[in-house]
């Protein structure tokens, strides 16, 4: 089991204690593909994610290439590009059909017939796809889980039988899995014979670094897909709560719809009389997003449910100070950096108080708290996440290689 290293600062030094892909497995002669839902001009942290590998993996492999659908989930209507280049990377789309959480992919095969390794992102169809029918493939291929597909406790029953049989069977067809969270590698090891490793997401800590306000407000910011998993709602109760203290506290919810509509949320807005405390940021540019957070103090996230964290980091990589639901992976980031305050956004008052809470303390001592913020934000850097999977692809490939397909 393998963890992403956190005792070196740069890349340089990482590189001295990571072990380097086997001679015979170099990966400069090899192509990559990434096979992914949904990708730019879409955003969201899938698609980030992917974008910010991607990019890094151009001056290691021969070529790097994404397929992903050719359609955005949240404007179906229109059909992008079929092939484009996006910062050096090769993306080609793809038509499907079926659900947003599913989408059936018929061309995924024929797309990926020059690839050397095809690395799946998320738990869906090209997921099942791929495993099921290495046989005929025979490509080396390896997964990355993001959280699976327990994002929200719908359908439960119907995702834990999913899980346990379907699932269990695809896993046993990569070569490797890796797992972006301490939650995800917990469900996913039981059921992967001993393929499962963790190596935690990269995050770009320089993207928004120290961009919070320097001296203490009462603003606060989520970040984030307009998901139910993220539980807007519970955030927006507890403004109620804040705004009896102080009319001056104020809250920016910044992202992208998803399930949840922008008009759904102005709604609720409007029926607790916020409009002057809460403001809804639709997409938004890493500039202008920038701008609100040098207004703010506070990361807030009543998420029930993350794969990683990655507006988390971001936030803290800005010097923000987090106060978030206890989701078992802000528990787990709250285990290791004493800076992640968690409690039960579902109880409104009990998650305003603790927000007064950690005003008092930035109150006392701001700059300390944003310090610590970002201290822990550059354990997440891209540099050591790039050379994690580097070795996952070189194991991986050797091991493909060696025992050759086994299905």
């Amino acid at each position: 089991m393998n963890t992403l290293l956190h005792e070196t600062s740069d890349a340089a030094e990482i590189s001295d204690v990571l072990p380097t892909p086997p001679v015979n497995q170099s990966l400069d002669s090899r192509e990559i593909v990434h096979v992914v839902r949904q990708y730019a001009p879409g955003i969201g942290g899938l698609e980030e994610f992917v974008a910010k590998l991607a990019a890094r993996q151009l001056q290691t492999f021969r070529k790097v290439r994404v397929l992903t659908c050719n359609r955005i989930f949240a404007a179906p209507g229109a059909r992008l590009p079929a092939r484009e280049v996006i910062d050096g990377v090769e993306v080609e789309r793809l038509p499907y059909i079926g659900s947003r959480r599913y989408p059936i992919v018929p061309g995924l095969w024929r797309a990926l017939a020059s690839t050397d390794i095809v690395h799946v992102h998320a738990i869906d169809f090209a997921f099942d796809a791929l495993a099921l029918t290495r046989a005929l493939h025979r490509k080396t291929v390896v997964a990355t889980t993001h959280g699976g597909f327990f994002h929200t406790s719908k359908f439960a029953t119907l995702k834990t039988i999913w899980f346990n049989t379907l699932t269990r069977a695809s896993v046993r067809g990569y070569d490797a899995l890796v797992c972006c969270s301490e939650s995800d590698l917990t469900r996913f090891a039981p059921i992967a014979d001993g393929r499962a490793q963790m190596i935690v997401n990269g995050v770009d800590v320089e993207k928004f670094s120290g961009a919070s306000a320097p001296d203490l407000t009462r603003n606060l910011v989520t970040l984030g897909r307009f998901s139910s998993n993220k539980r807007l709602d519970r955030l927006i109760d507890v403004m109620v709560h804040l705004k009896k203290n102080d009319p001056a506290w104020h809250l920016d919810i910044c992202g992208v719809p998803g399930d949840v509509s922008e008009e759904t949320l102005r709604a609720q807005i409007t029926r607790n009389r916020l409009e002057k405390q809460v403001e809804v940021h639709v997409g938004l540019s890493s500039e202008a997003l920038r701008e609100v957070l040098e207004r703010c103090s506070f990361f807030v996230s009543a998420s029930e449910y993350e794969g990683f964290g990655l507006a988390l980091i971001e936030a803290m990589s800005a010097g923000l100070v987090p106060v978030v639901h206890a989701n078992a992976a802000f528990q787990a980031f709250a285990a290791v950096h004493a800076g992640v305050v968690t409690c039960d956004f579902a109880r409104p008052e009990e998650a305003a108080q603790r927000i007064l809470q950690r005003h008092d303390a930035a109150a006392a001592n701001l700059e300390w708290l944003r310090q610590q913020s970002v201290d822990a934000a550059r354990h997440y850097s891209w540099d050591r996440v790039k050379l994690e999977y580097d070795r996952v692809y070189a194991t991986a490939l050797e091991g493909h290689a060696r025992v050759g397909s086994q299905f």
